[in-house]
């Protein structure tokens, strides 16, 4: 057993693995927005230093987004939907952007990246209450404009510890980007977001002195390890229920969550 883990605190990882991927299966959104909140809270009971709460637990977050990432777009590589070239242009700024995210989330404290993400979350649900989406009003731009859009999708994305799906497929949908192809290549581009950001923030973790046990750098594998094993699960439940549920509804609970969440984040 290992010493930081209690049959509690598993149980714990397990559930917000399996939340993460319900609602990311339901509501489309990265994971992120609910595991790396839960994990600021366990960490803080299982006594993780105050100054590395959040690095650790973003670092955490980007890691189970790897295997769930790899998951989705192989779906919907099988039903085609990937604009493949489109990801392959966008890969290079999501590798630059990532990197500089961690160098930034190294950088700064630990409370300023929990009144960030608290503000992100904030923002999350009004455009989910909203239901906003960015009306058409480009093609898809050259390579240099891609280079920058997925430059600053990739920074954001690692300093919140998501994916990059509410970052990615508004853009995506603002370059007038089919919804279906717009979720894919959301998808394709969360996993080297996830393993460049991942990677980056070991490195940067790695000669910490306050980092427990059982880490590389900042990542936390126990708790990386639970989530996304019970993600591969939940997440496709998800994508079946979107069939059931009235995700309109579904929507604004999920809004007035993270509003809640974030309002707690803030105030941490």
């Amino acid at each position: 057993m290992l010493s930081e883990i209690t049959l509690q605190i598993m149980l714990f990882y397990a559930l917000s693995g399996f939340f993460a991927g319900l609602i990311g299966g339901t509501v489309g959104l990265s994971g992120g927005v609910i595991i790396v909140p839960i994990l600021h809270y366990l960490f803080i009971k299982q006594g993780f230093s105050p100054m590395l709460l959040m690095q650790i637990a973003v670092t955490t977050s980007l890691a189970t987004i790897m295997i769930t990432s790899l998951s989705a777009t192989y779906v919907h590589h099988q039903k085609k939907a990937v604009l493949w070239p489109t990801v392959y242009r966008l890969v290079p700024g999501l590798l630059i952007g990532a990197c500089l995210g961690a160098i930034l989330a190294d950088l700064v404290s630990s409370d300023v990246l929990r009144i960030a993400f608290g503000l992100f979350e904030i923002l999350v649900a009004i455009q989910i209450w909203l239901d906003f989406k960015p009306k058409p009003h480009a093609v898809l731009p050259g390579t240099p404009g891609l280079l920058g859009a997925g430059t600053g999708i990739g920074l954001l994305s690692t300093l919140m510890g998501i994916g990059g799906g509410s970052l990615t497929v508004p853009f995506m949908l603002w370059c007038n980007v089919n919804i279906r192809n717009a979720v894919a290549v959301s998808s394709a581009c969360g996993f080297p977001i996830a393993v460049a950001a991942t990677v980056a923030l070991i490195i940067a973790g790695w000669n910490e002195q306050d980092i427990p046990a059982h880490s590389f750098g900042y990542l936390y594998w126990p708790a990386a390890l639970i989530i996304s094993t019970v993600t591969l699960f939940s997440a496709p439940l998800g994508a079946r229920l979107t069939h059931y549920l009235p995700i309109r509804t579904l929507k604004r609970v999920f809004a007035i969550v993270l509003v809640i969440v974030g309002i707690r984040m803030l105030m941490s």
